[in-house]
């Protein structure tokens, strides 16, 4: 009995998130430059023809993910509540997402700053300016009812130092402290303490943090 047009919908969409998948642990283990398309096919456990249905080829598949960090970004701002939780939100969401998507963070900072994929990254940036700016907006919203006198700045730093702590958590792994980071960027915008910890694996709070790169996983 033939499969209905949703089962086929279903199953091209569960391969090409398998290859996205696959991209990005290999990007992230690899480099773009060393993950082959045959490589990240067989990891997906799918045909290599799939990538050129999908995406049209390597390049376009690194566009793909390089969009997946956009989207996974972008949806940090879309919080509600009072100016004090919407940030507190802003802050935990971008922690958590550091946390568990720590593959993604890795092969984005590469493509971020390699010259073979820099040009990629731009062009995600485009397609994603309009996101980007209603995000930025968003967080300007915030420190503008919190009696900020600089709102734009404000949101610019906020978002410095939440990557900053992505880019040492991506390097040093769970070695990284980063339930005491959170509860320090809380600290540092007058915000109260969390009731509880993020759902995290690593370290516990409240230990001497000693960050070490030949640990981190």
């Amino acid at each position: 009995m033939a499969r209905s047009e949703e089962h086929n919908r279903q199953a091209r969409e569960r391969a090409r998130e398998a290859l996205l998948d696959a991209a990005i642990t290999l990007f992230a283990e690899r480099g773009v430059a060393g993950a082959s398309i045959a490589e990240i096919t067989r990891l997906a456990g799918v045909a290599q023809g799939l990538v050129s249905y999908h995406f049209g080829g390597k390049d376009q598949l690194i566009s793909a993910v390089i969009d997946r960090w956009f989207e996974t970004v972008i949806g940090i701002s879309r919080v509600e509540g009072t100016p004090d939780d919407a940030l507190a939100a802003i802050i935990d969401g971008a922690l958590l997402a550091t946390a568990f998507a720590v593959p993604l963070q890795r092969a984005v900072l590469a493509m971020q700053l390699q010259p073979a994929t820099h040009r990629l990254f731009a062009e995600s940036e485009q397609r994603h300016a309009a996101g980007v700016t209603a995000a930025e907006d968003a967080v300007r919203a915030l420190f503008r009812a919190r009696g900020a006198a600089d709102p734009g700045l404000e949101e610019v730093m906020l978002r410095s130092t939440l990557e900053g702590v992505f880019v040492k958590s991506a390097v040093f792994g769970d070695t990284y402290p980063l339930e005491d980071a959170r509860r320090w960027v809380r600290r540092l915008y007058g915000l109260p303490e969390p009731r509880e910890p993020l759902p995290l694996s690593g370290s516990p709070s409240g230990m001497e943090p000693r960050p070490r790169a030949s640990a981190g996983g």
